[in-house]
């Protein structure tokens, strides 16, 4: 698993988080039923997947915001926040905790 640098992080979750934002609360009320959520839903992909690298997450979230209504949950958000998170590293094989002496 390869490690996302932190300032690629941060900018991924704001665009993430702007991009829910303004397909829940501001593009229904000014354009309703607009292509432009669409447009919006490709370019997005493909910042995350420049920003991140291809995650298999990112496929039904891309999908799922094709489907009416269906995408007035935050899915951008969710899989970033998915992709993003922190794992705990593997402990070393001696069972040192990568410690070294």
């Amino acid at each position: 698993m390869r490690t996302i640098p932190d300032d690629r992080r941060r900018l991924a979750r704001v665009i993430a988080l702007a991009v829910d934002a303004l397909q829940i609360a501001i593009l229904p009320l000014l354009f309703p039923g607009s292509p432009w959520n669409h447009a919006i839903d490709v370019v997005t992909g493909g910042v995350m997947v420049w920003l991140l690298g291809w995650h298999i997450a990112f496929l039904p979230t891309f999908l799922t915001e094709l489907v009416p209504f269906v995408d007035l949950f935050p899915t951008w958000t969710v899989a970033v926040l998915y992709v993003t998170r922190r794992k705990k590293s593997p402990p070393a094989p001696d069972g040192s905790k990568g410690v070294i002496p």
